[in-house]
């Protein structure tokens, strides 16, 4: 389907997951409104939604303060829902989390306080409990399983959205990108478009547009690019996703084993620095504004950042080698072999939000708006397992600033 008028009630600028699930949710709530949804690709999982994981979070590592926490326990089963009405298969495979050492069980009690705060099931187990639920699994004295984390294929998930907004009168406008702002609307590569209210699920690029509407003034995205290297083992090699105890003072959870929707197992991802929006191979679309922007935001979290920047690059870039890679996750699992982890996936890049005026990363979700537009600027990990709920949270924004305009 193509843009077929030049003025919309809304207008969504981005296909990935977000943008998808927000143009679904609209027309439910407003099936006479006209909706419109543009991206700059030919296809709606190009980037980090087609890229993703994935995994199907059960909600257990956020702070019950937070959006992500509130988001993702009912994304989790919006979605779960949503696959089994449309017959998209789902591994539902649980997740151990597991210790290396003494010290990391106070990560796991932490984890299962959160679980318990935000009603997420979660249970502690000993050594053994692990063990008979993955055989291979590796911890110390205790562990984490939650039994309701659980796996789809992400692409068959962007399409069948895809699919489901166009049937619903959603006019859909793929490879059509936005150059600029208005006074009513938008310029895109395919001509002007007017809307009464605009939706910016932009991802790598939602702040560059927002600042063309006077939004993300003390935000800018830093790209991160995530690889997962795949075993050549058998389907069934191992039975449940294992993840360490993560940082907790970081967005990232570390690497850790993965199953694809298939049962193929895979370890990953990395959080390399990238050096321009979506460096994903060699210089491939590479664009020298951006490396020099974002080489200079880098280069001020090297010295100014409130956490060890420095560190975190250099332990990111050591992944690049497999045999890296396959010895953090040595760790979590028995008899991994280098020789079964010769193959490197599609590289992901994380949008991740940098406040520009405290050097932090944004951890939670974040928004931007007014009374003509909406700025989705921080939609990370957990943004695929939350995104139907988050869909609803944005709707009633825009209806709530559509009132007040």
């Amino acid at each position: 389907m193509s843009l077929v008028q030049k003025k919309y009630d809304f207008l969504i600028i981005g296909g990935g997951i977000i943008g998808l699930s927000l143009a679904r949710e609209l027309k439910k709530r407003h099936p006479q409104a006209s909706c419109a949804l543009i991206d700059k690709e030919k296809t709606c999982h190009a980037h980090a939604s087609g890229r993703n994981s994935g995994v199907l979070h059960a909600g257990f590592y956020y702070s019950a303060s937070s959006l992500k926490a509130r988001f993702c326990k009912l994304g989790h089963q919006l979605l779960k829902n949503y696959c089994e009405e449309q017959n998209i298969p789902v591994l539902t495979c649980g997740k151990l989390v597991v210790a290396k050492n003494e010290h990391e069980l106070a990560g796991l009690n932490e984890l299962l306080r959160r679980a318990q705060a935000n009603g997420v099931q979660l249970h502690l187990i000993s050594k053994q409990e692990a063990e008979e639920i993955e055989p291979r699994a590796l911890t110390f004295e205790k562990a984490l399983f939650s039994p309701t984390t659980a796996c789809v294929d992400p692409i068959v998930v962007l399409q069948t959205l895809h699919r489901e907004v166009q049937q619903q009168g959603v006019d859909v406008g793929m490879d059509t990108c936005y150059l600029h702002k208005t006074e009513d609307g938008i310029v895109t590569s395919k001509g002007k478009l007017q809307a009464n209210f605009i939706i910016n699920a932009a991802g790598l690029y939602a702040d560059q547009i927002a600042l063309d509407f006077g939004h993300s003034k003390s935000h800018r995205i830093l790209p991160f690019k995530g690889l997962y290297l795949y075993s050549s083992e058998p389907v069934g090699a191992l039975r449940t996703h294992i993840y360490p105890v993560p940082d907790l003072n970081y967005p990232f959870l570390g690497v850790h084993f993965t199953l694809t929707h298939s049962g193929q197992v895979k370890i990953g991802p990395t959080a390399i620095p990238a050096l321009w929006r979506e460096q994903y191979q060699g210089l491939s679309g590479f664009k020298p504004h951006e490396f020099w922007d974002i080489i200079k935001r880098q280069a001020s979290l090297l010295w100014k950042a409130p956490f060890d920047f420095k560190k975190l690059a250099f332990e990111e870039m050591q992944k690049y080698l497999s045999c890296k890679m396959v010895k953090i996750a040595s760790h979590l699992v028995k008899d991994v072999h280098p020789s079964q982890y010769r193959v490197w996936g599609k590289a992901g890049i994380r949008a991740q939000l940098l406040n520009i005026s405290t050097n932090q990363l944004e951890t939670d979700f974040l928004i931007e708006s007014d009374s003509h537009s909406l700025h989705i600027l921080n939609a990370v990990s957990p943004g695929f397992t939350s995104a139907l709920s988050f869909a609803q949270f944005v709707a009633d924004r825009v209806e709530q600033q559509l009132c007040c305009s």
